[in-house]
């Protein structure tokens, strides 16, 4: 491994991968937005480390040694563990004493700053508020369960996967004096927050403060979890009785955080929902909010962030989270009936990442400098592309894309709302990025992209270890070693309720064939999902070669072949850009802070490395794919046309640089394979524009506004409900900003104590579930999601497809002028098949 210094100042590291010799090191840290973290509790030896299993408890895990002691090694180990640090016991005095909560308190208490009826009163609701929030720690019953968890985890798992390096990175971030960590996780199963606190208070780090999402909790449930560390958002936030009293809730949470970080009490926060994959919810927005205030305000000089990323081969619970979803409160029943269920399943493997940790102050310094207003909106640079009104905007250099907030925001609560969404989305793709991939999942993406209707077990292997390689040349390390036999074979049991194997004998191989089924295409799918962002750099490239070569089909021959053609740089580089601002670059696992530009150039250079693009000289006899508008310009008219024989006019010019197709050695159909992995995205977001002709669902609880047809022209698609009356976006089209909030603890990112702002109930599932509805009544359509769904809805609003209203009835979404024309919205639609029609 060599490293050297390029000119931007930026450390750059170059490695030659061989398969089963080098495994890359996952986590570091972003340059761009931290480059002084890049050096802080890294060393290269880390890298060399290696693994080691998180639930192998042994008689060396204790102080005792004997027969006994191997007998009973897991509770002599979980008894012995230490707790660092705690909540203070004078915590509910300190938080009534703290002076945000008097200021609500008594300044506005109706005058009665001196009356003790009041303070008793204010007192009472503080600490009836605080026990909503949080319990004390049961030592007792957090061993005793952290015991059980033990017993459970290896009934689960064949291994929990933790890699020494990166322990290491976070016991030397633990020691910084004064400067506590918040780790920020992805969230892949209901079980994360135990799996989670068991490693970290099994490592030395502490019991973490678990923040729990929007998922209703039985009392019992509720209970037990806080006494375990789990901290809620209070029930009462979204309908406090009164404006004081919603003054009070935040005043007490963010007092609350600032404590719990004060005393180095580590913080974990699960950044997404199940099953909405890549999205940032609207707690952990929340969240984030508050420790960033806490940092603002100088409660603490800083805080150390570490992403997390946890990969399963099978997900406890699985594809049936997603029907859960809006479902009764969890209960412990629930609970344990579900942990007998997944007990009787075969058992997988486990890994459990953790990234560089990156300093709070660094990012806010590198992000927050009024970069709110600093590029275009998507529409403007979208739309004259799909309706041809004039020429596109992408021809010039495209760095930023800007989604305006609403006006009555001021622009520090703008500023700090955009922050905090960088940071949630930046942190998310940094967790995404250092997840391991499983065994399962290269099957179930081999089985799904490349051999659907069918594979022998020999071939399945072959290309097994081609894509295992692939993952391994991307810098992305795999979760599981071993024998490829074996390993092929542990994810085929795994999946075995979903295929059928024929044993041919007179062959001596084994057919492997999946089914046919819906059921069968969508657990594929969520298997293999961590799949695209291993790949989704090179997967938009294929996909905007593939939209050039169907412009240019009307005019190949048959005799011409792929070698024949030659791709322009500035039309691929165009359609790269086309598709990166259509599609969110966290649905895509891709960084939110580099330039757009920047990421359409590194895409060009990675199909150049793994063999899809060669570069190639301009041949007068070779089909050029350059087929972008050339704007007018009135210095120099037709300066790029030459209309004689001579090439003196041209002489002054700059060549244009061009490539030609190829088929990587060793990798056949690499380019139909990256192009399948983008078609789920795709397809959801050309059916969610004919989904729009569709008639109006039922709203419950809404009726039509009286008078809506003189609002809206007859040729006006009917209109979609929509809460997102107060929401603000954030810089770029791709921060999703709590588009999934659901009507439990559901709150707007804003400073909390401020007035609450007036919000209609949310009629958002209805519309959600009428679009998944709408997909799965497609016999072609394979496997709707919901996380799709809203993404293409978000990338509507602000693409200037969907506009918002006002009615009697509450906020109202309806189709803008633009598109209220079918042949606006079949254009729509042809520019999104473009990349995805076969």
């Amino acid at each position: 491994m060599k490293n050297w210094v390029c000119d931007s100042g930026q450390k750059l590291e170059v490695f030659i991968p061989f398969l089963g010799k080098y495994r890359p090191f996952l986590g570091r840290c972003c340059q761009t937005c931290t480059p002084k973290s890049w050096d802080g509790f890294y060393h290269k030896h880390l890298s060399s480390l290696g693994f080691r299993n998180a639930i192998r408890v042994t008689e060396e895990d204790t102080r005792y040694r004997g027969w006994l002691v191997r007998r009973i090694c897991g509770f002599l180990a979980v008894w012995d563990w230490k707790v660092p640090v705690d909540i203070p016991r004078d915590l509910p005095d300190r938080i009534c004493c703290s002076r945000r909560v008097q200021d609500v308190a008594t300044g506005r208490s109706h005058g009665s700053r001196g009356d003790g009826t009041a303070h008793r009163r204010w007192k009472e609701k503080t600490l009836k508020i605080l026990a909503e929030i949080q319990a004390p720690l049961s030592l007792l019953m957090l061993r005793l369960c952290n015991w059980a968890l033990l017993k459970l985890l290896n009934r689960l798992f064949l291994g929990v996967q933790l890699h020494r390096g990166q322990l290491e990175m976070v016991l030397r971030a633990a020691r910084t004096p004064n400067v506590p960590l918040v780790f920020l996780s992805t969230h892949k199963s209901h079980l994360d927050g135990l799996l989670l606190t068991f490693l970290l208070f099994s490592q030395g780090l502490g019991v973490p403060r678990v923040t729990v999402g929007s998922q209703a909790c039985s009392p019992r449930l509720r209970a037990l979890l806080a006494r375990l560390g789990a901290i809620f958002l209070p029930s009462r936030m979204e309908q406090a009785p009164s404006d004081q009293e919603e003054g009070l809730l935040g005043a007490v949470l963010a007092t609350y955080v600032e404590e719990v970080l004060r005393s180095r009490q580590p913080l974990l926060i699960f950044l997404e929902e199940p099953p909405l994959a890549l999205h940032l919810s609207a707690p952990a927005q929340q969240w984030l909010a508050m420790v960033y205030r806490a940092v603002r305000d100088g409660a603490i000089p800083d805080v150390l962030l570490v992403p997390v990323g946890i990969a399963y081969d099978v997900i406890p619970g699985g594809s049936q989270q997603e029907g859960a979803r809006g479902a009764q409160p969890l209960g412990l029943g629930a609970c344990l009936w579900a942990a007998c269920g997944t007990l009787r399943q075969n058992r997988g493997c486990a890994r459990v990442d953790f990234a560089q940790p990156f300093s709070l102050q660094e990012f806010v310094a590198k992000n927050l400098v009024g970069r709110s207003c600093g590029g275009k909106r998507l529409e403007e640079l979208l739309l004259p592309t799909i309706l041809g009104t004039c020429p596109s905007q992408l021809d010039a250099k495209v760095t930023e894309v800007w989604s305006p907030g609403p006006t009555s925001a001021t622009g520090v609560e703008v500023e700090e709302e955009i922050l905090v969404t960088k940071l949630g989305l930046h942190s998310l793709s940094d967790g995404v990025a250092c997840s391991a991939v499983m065994a399962v999942g290269i099957t179930a993406a081999l089985l799904l992209h490349k051999h659907r209707e069918g594979v022998f077990l020999s071939r399945l292997m072959r290309d097994f270890a081609w894509l295992l390689e692939e993952i391994l040349l991307r810098q992305r390390d795999v979760g599981f070693s071993g024998q490829l036999h074996a390993l092929v074979q542990h994810s085929l049991t795994l999946l075995r309720a979903r295929l059928t194997l024929y044993h041919l004998a007179p062959i001596g191989d084994v057919l492997v064939v999946p089914e046919a089924s819906a059921v069968a295409l969508r657990e594929l799918r969520y298997h293999s999902a961590d799949i695209l962002p291993v790949f989704a750099s090179e997967a938009v490239g294929a996909c905007a070669i593939h939209a050039l070569l169907m412009e240019m089909l009307p005019f190949l021959g048959v005799t011409v072949g792929p070698s024949s053609i030659v791709l322009s740089q500035d039309e691929l580089h165009r359609k790269t850009l086309e598709l990166l601002l259509l599609l969110p670059l966290n649905l895509l696992g891709l960084q939110p802070c580099q330039p757009l530009d920047c990421l359409s150039q590194d895409i060009v250079d990675k199909l150049l490395l793994c063999g899809l693009l060669e570069a190639e000289e301009l041949e007068s006899e070779r089909w050029v794919c350059d087929l972008a508008p050339r704007p007018s310009c009135s210095r120099r008219p037709l300066a790029g046309m030459d209309f004689t024989d001579s090439d003196s006019d041209s002489q002054d010019e700059v060549p244009k640089r061009c490539f030609k197709l190829s088929e990587p050695q060793g990798s056949p159909g690499l380019l139909l394979f990256l192009c399948r992995l983008l078609r789920p995205v795709l397809r959801t977001y050309a059916r969610a524009v004919a989904f729009l002709d569709r008639p109006s669902w039922p709203q419950p609880g809404k009726t039509p506004p009286a008078g809506w047809a003189t609002l809206s022209p007859p040729t006006l698609a009917p209109p979609l409900v929509w809460l997102l009356g107060k929401l603000r976006h954030s810089q770029s089209s791709l921060a999703v900003l709590a588009l999934h909030r659901d009507r439990r603890g559901a709150v707007p990112c804003r400073e909390l104590g401020s007035d609450p702002p007036s919000l209609s109930p949310t009629p958002e599932p209805a519309y959600v579930e009428a679009l998944l509805q709408f997909l799965s009544e497609e016999d072609a359509f394979e496997h709707p999601d919901r996380s799709l769904a809203l993404s293409s809805l978000q990338t509507f609003k602000e693409m200037g497809v969907l506009e918002e209203v006002r009615a009697p009835a509450g906020p109202l979404l309806r189709l803008a002028r633009p598109f209220q024309s079918s042949a606006s919205r079949g254009k729509l639609e042809a520019f999104i098949q473009q990349f995805t029609r076969p």
